[in-house]
Formats: C-alpha cells, sequence, structure tokens
C-alpha cells in the first residue's frame, strides 16, 4: 500500500502563486481604470504694443494706442477671464507740462485703448515707458516695452477761411502740402453765412533740406463756396531753410600744422647757421 505524500508545501505554494497572479490582474485593472488626466492648457503669452506718431509738436495733445493681451487672464481660446492691464508712464529730461491720460486702465476684449499724451514747450526725447499686466486667480504675468516720441517745435501755417454766401457751408477738409506732397489735413467745421474759421496746421519735422519749401493750402474743391480772407482759392507760403554751418576743423588742423611746421623749419634754419658760425 503505498503511502500518501503530505500536501501542506504543495498547497502553500499553489495559494501563493494565485495570490501573486491575482495582485497582478488588480493592477492592471486598476490602473487601466483610472481616467486618463487631461493635458494643462497654457494660456497666450502676455503681448503689447503702441501706435501713435514718431513726431509731435511742442504744446500739443497727441491719442496714441496702446495694446495688450495674453497671460493668464485670456483662456486659450482668446477669451479674457481674468484682468489684463495697462501701465503707462513718460520718461525724459523735462516732464514739465508731460502727461498720460488714463495712465492706467484694463482692458476688454477690444484689446486696445486710445490714451493722450500731453507735452509742454520742451522740444525733447520722451519715452513713453509702459508694462502689460495679466492676472486670474493668483497668478500673474507681466511684459515691458518702451515706444519713442521725438517733441519738436513745428512750423506753424495759419490762415482764415470765411464764407461769403448766403448760405451755410457743411464741414469739410482741407489739405496742407509741402512742395506738392500732402502732408497733413485740417478738418473745417460748417460755416454759418458769413462765418470764419481760423485754420492753423502745424507740421512737426527734424530738419528739412537746405534751400526753399513751399506750404500750401487750396479750397478749389469747395467749388467757391469759401475763400480765404483776402478772396484766393490758394493760400501758400515759402520758407528757406538754412544749410549746416560750415565744418571749419579740417582748415583748424590744417593751419595749425602749417603753423607748427614753418616754426620748425625756422628752428632748423637758425639751428643750422648757429652750427656753421661756430665751426669758423
Amino acid at each position: 500500500m503505498r503511502s500518501r505524500r503530505p500536501l501542506g508545501r504543495s498547497a502553500a505554494a499553489l495559494a501563493l502563486l494565485l495570490v501573486v497572479l491575482l495582485s497582478g490582474f488588480l493592477a492592471v485593472v486598476t490602473v487601466s481604470s483610472v481616467p486618463a488626466r487631461a493635458a494643462a492648457v497654457s494660456s497666450p503669452p502676455v503681448t503689447g504694443s503702441v501706435t501713435g506718431p514718431a513726431l509731435i509738436s511742442v504744446n500739443s495733445t497727441t491719442q496714441f494706442k496702446v495694446a495688450g493681451w495674453g497671460g493668464p487672464g485670456v483662456a486659450a481660446n482668446g477669451s479674457l477671464i481674468g484682468n489684463v492691464r495697462y501701465f503707462a508712464s513718460p520718461v525724459g529730461t523735462n516732464l514739465t507740462g508731460v502727461s498720460i491720460s488714463p495712465p492706467t486702465a484694463n482692458f476688454t476684449s477690444n484689446r486696445s485703448i486710445a490714451v493722450n499724451l500731453v507735452v509742454g514747450t520742451a522740444a525733447e526725447t520722451l519715452t513713453l515707458d509702459v508694462m502689460i499686466s495679466s492676472t486670474y486667480q493668483g497668478k500673474n504675468e507681466s511684459a515691458n516695452f518702451t515706444y519713442v516720441v521725438n517733441v519738436v517745435t513745428p512750423y506753424v501755417i495759419s490762415a482764415t477761411i470765411v464764407n461769403p454766401t448766403s448760405a451755410t457751408v457743411s464741414g469739410f477738409p482741407v489739405y496742407v502740402t509741402l512742395d506738392g506732397a500732402v502732408v497733413g489735413e485740417v478738418n473745417v467745421s460748417s460755416l454759418l453765412a458769413g462765418a470764419k474759421y481760423e485754420l492753423t496746421f502745424r507740421y512737426p519735422t527734424l530738419g528739412l533740406a537746405s534751400g526753399d519749401h513751399t506750404f500750401a493750402i487750396s479750397l478749389a474743391e469747395e467749388h467757391g463756396l469759401v475763400t480765404f480772407a483776402n478772396g484766393q482759392l490758394v493760400y501758400s507760403e515759402t520758407v528757406y531753410v538754412t544749410g549746416p554751418p560750415p565744418n571749419y576743423t579740417l582748415w583748424y588742423v590744417a593751419g595749425i600744422v602749417a603753423f607748427f611746421g614753418a616754426i620748425f623749419i625756422f628752428l632748423t634754419r637758425v639751428a643750422a647757421r648757429r652750427r656753421g658760425a661756430a665751426r669758423r
């Protein structure tokens, strides 16, 4: 009669194998049952800009546009979900009478805000220092940039427009030309019968070439309904721009060289004479 072998060790090993297999199965099920975490979508970067003239006249108010967008205050699809704000200030050597209005404001969906730069009597170079700040739920990002503006003393063209008719003339633009090319326009408001309009145009420039230059204004397009105070339809003014002052530096240097060269020759000849006298 065969003796039966004990099953204690075999059963224990089989039970351990089942536990290991079952644990692996549960781990796979657990991992596969966890939903995939959605990838984080970042906001667009903070950007900004200033648009406007690079040359403006002293004692003037000029409009600029400040634009800004992006950062945590803007969703990935471009919609505004937080705050996007600008801070602007002028920088220059003389800020008397210089200001920006408004100096700060929140952007809306149009992403730009019109600001006015007021300047005083100083002709100088100003720098508009602008920061765009974007915030949302404790997150904050910003970007800084600058815009350079030259404040200059302009050429000023003034004229008086009259309405000699017995009817009201509606508003119209008047174009200003410089040497035949249009450089700007002035919008004249409506004129009642017998009324006058004092037209003033400022032309800022860093400088004109030397010689004659002619500014002109024409009312011919108004079909004679309005005229200048002298009854004419065309007003012009010629200015003469002098050239740069002559540079005498080269002549000064040449004169100094010639002067010291003459002294050197004179001393050389005197020394030669002395040596000849000493030999005698």
